[in-house]
């Protein structure tokens, strides 16, 4: 899952919206209808450009079907990558014994171990610790930043507790969520693409990731090695799959967003004449890239504009957490300068990109009062706006067209994933119970968003169809998932 921008907006957490004491001071309505009537047809404009009809939602579903057949051809041209993982073993639920994972997917690390007791026990006990990533360490070198890894794992394994055991005879095993753009090249390895989210780290491109993190190991004396290699979206799939033998698909719908599924070896010509004995294998996506039929606005294209990827990643502009809080920024901030929605002034901080978050979007769409306080006091807070009833009814009706339309959207990028498998299972995804695992605090804890999802699930695929599809939250499911990815790809797997 990748993620940039032109900016370094502090984001926050999706898991706390604050809302801090109003501060602001009410504003007289008497401009209210003048203001309404000024700002109505650039408001009529965005919802028209933002809309997504049952026809808009199947020509996006269908692209991202056709698209996923081209990306899996033999060196087709296409918008989406569709990565092979390498995964082929998926969790049994025999797996026993002690895992470890580490997970570096942005600004924090963390570590994990689980204790495996097979079918009957299942997980009998984890362990997790996690900490930032030194800022410093962002911009240094390969060796300083695998060493830094390896140090933390190293303390970590010290505190192992009589909870967990390790079968004698093994070395410990690790499976390691690596969330940057890798070309992979089997299950425990991969070479570095490029850095996002803000890493800029000397002489690692074109390494083998996990070769980099064995020598840490190895300079930190530990007896351990990575037995798979996963993104986070891989993560989710193979966690939620351990205890869901439906999961078939999984998304991760946060400040980025990335989707995987599993796929057939005969539905990937790129991959003909390699020996999979499994017969299917775990396909990143990487969607995020997709651009076909989306309906998008000149906000959404002045922000790209500004970005460092522009024309790139339109689809994930348009879906993900990062970027809904800066086009509904973008759009307000038009219309105080041209309808004077906020009085005759413009606050210099509404016009700085991402000072208004997509958890702001969520907190003010929460707010039940009669007068929108909530709405005021965030509006002031982060952009320095005073507003009127009238106005803050007209941000969430902007902020609702913009959440709506990535929701939507969303929701046919997984109808497309499903069409295509069907096209290829000859039926059996539609006919019995499958699950889209889904995690990522965008999902988690927007309900309009999630809401908004589901109903194009099910105003894509109808009644009977959605209701053989589950839509199903899967909260930090990667870092577990890492671990028994770690398992299911043992080398003493024949010995569970």
């Amino acid at each position: 899952m990748s993620v940039a921008a032109s900016f370094s907006p502090a984001l926050g957490s999706f898991f706390s919206l604050s809302r801090s004491p109003s501060r602001f001071r009410m504003t007289l309505q008497s401009n209210s209808v003048s203001v309404t009537a000024t700002v109505s047809p650039l408001l009529t404009k965005l919802k028209r450009d933002c809309a997504t009809p049952l026809p808009v939602l199947e020509e996006v579903a269908d692209a991202m079907s056709a698209q996923m057949r081209s990306g899996l051809a033999l060196d087709a041209p296409t918008q989406l990558p569709m990565i092979p993982t390498y995964v082929q073993n998926l969790p049994t639920g025999n797996e026993k014994g002690l895992f470890y994972a580490l997970d570096l997917g942005g600004t924090n690390f963390r570590v994990l171990r689980v204790q495996l007791g097979g079918k009957e026990e299942r997980v009998i006990a984890t362990e997790f610790e996690q900490g930032p990533i030194p800022q410093h360490l962002m911009f240094g070198t390969t060796e300083e930043l695998f060493d830094f890894i390896a140090s933390g794992l190293a303390k970590f394994a010290e505190k192992e507790s009589d909870k967990f055991h390790l079968p004698p005879g093994r070395t410990r095993e690790i499976g390691f969520t690596f969330s940057f753009p890798v070309k992979q090249t089997s299950i425990d390895s991969g070479t570095l693409i490029k850095w996002t989210k803000g890493f800029a780290i000397s002489g690692t491109e074109g390494r083998d990731v996990v070769a980099c993190l064995n020598e840490a190991l190895k300079r930190q004396g530990l007896n351990m090695r990575v037995s798979a290699l996963v993104n986070d979206t891989v993560g989710t799939l193979a966690g939620a799959e351990y205890w869901d033998n439906d999961v078939m698909v999984a998304v991760i719908l946060g400040t980025g967003t990335n989707a995987c599924y599993v796929e057939q070896i005969n539905a990937i010509p790129k991959l003909q004449g390699h020996v999979f004995p499994s017969g299917r294998m775990i396909i990143s996506t990487e969607w995020g890239a997709f651009s076909t039929s989306l309906p998008l606005t000149e906000f959404d294209e002045e922000m790209d504009a500004a970005s460092i990827n522009p024309g790139e990643q339109i689809f994930e502009k348009t879906i993900s957490g990062m970027y809904l809080g800066e086009i509904v920024r973008r759009a307000l901030l038009k219309m105080a300068q041209v309808g004077g929605l906020f009085g005759k002034s413009v606050p210099q901080k509404l016009t700085m990109p991402f000072t208004l978050r997509t958890p702001d979007l969520c907190a003010m769409q929460q707010d039940n009062s009669v007068d929108l306080q909530a709405v005021g006091s965030i509006l002031y807070d982060r952009t320095g706006v005073e507003s009127n009833l009238s106005a803050r009814k007209i941000v969430l009706e902007v902020c609702d067209t913009v959440i709506k339309r990535g929701g939507r959207l969303a929701g046919a990028g997984i109808v497309g994933i499903l069409q295509k498998m069907e096209e290829d299972s000859k039926g059996i995804i539609f006919g019995k119970r499958t699950v889209v695992a889904v995690d990522g605090g965008l999902y988690e804890n927007y309900p309009h968003y999630r809401a908004y999802l589901q109903d194009s699930v099910t105003e894509l695929l109808g009644l009977e169809k959605s209701n053989n599809v589950v839509i199903q939250h899967s909260k930090d499911g990667s870092g577990i998932g890492a671990a028994l990815l770690a398992a299911s790809n043992s080398m003493y797997k024949h010995q569970f």
